[in-house]
């Protein structure tokens, strides 16, 4: 509605104009507190798989330097010693690839939730 239109509006019927933009605010409202509760929601997803992640991998890193303890006093000569340090490199190494792999998961995930979002609470 244009300039022109909304005065004409305005001065044939104010009180009616004055519902309509109170209708089209409630609206904008609605969808604004929508999106903001969609918003909070994904944070909260994404905090509570943020703990369960640092869980996971703290107990993998524990699992992993328990192991090169127990390799380590296991190792009785140099020859042991770079076996020892070659699996463990190994191992490591593979952490870290799968962690990779997780983060980059997370972050498709937390780009489709959010997508997802802006799709079902346009906010125009």
């Amino acid at each position: 509605m244009s300039m022109p239109e909304l005065s004409g509006v305005t001065a044939a019927n104010p009180g009616q104009a004055t519902g309509e933009v109170a209708s089209q605010m409630t609206e904008a409202n609605q969808r604004i507190s929508n999106f903001m509760l969609g918003v909070q929601k994904l944070m909260l997803e994404e905090f509570v798989f943020l703990g369960s992640e640092f869980l996971d991998r703290t107990q993998t890193e524990m699992n992993l330097f328990s192991e090169f303890v127990s390799k380590m006093a296991g190792a009785h000569s140099v020859k042991g010693i770079s076996t020892m340090y070659e699996e463990c490199r190994e191992h490591q190494l593979e952490f870290i690839r799968r962690d990779c792999d997780r983060i980059l998961k997370n972050s498709e995930h937390v780009i489709d939730a959010a997508s997802d979002l802006f799709k079902s609470h346009p906010l125009n």
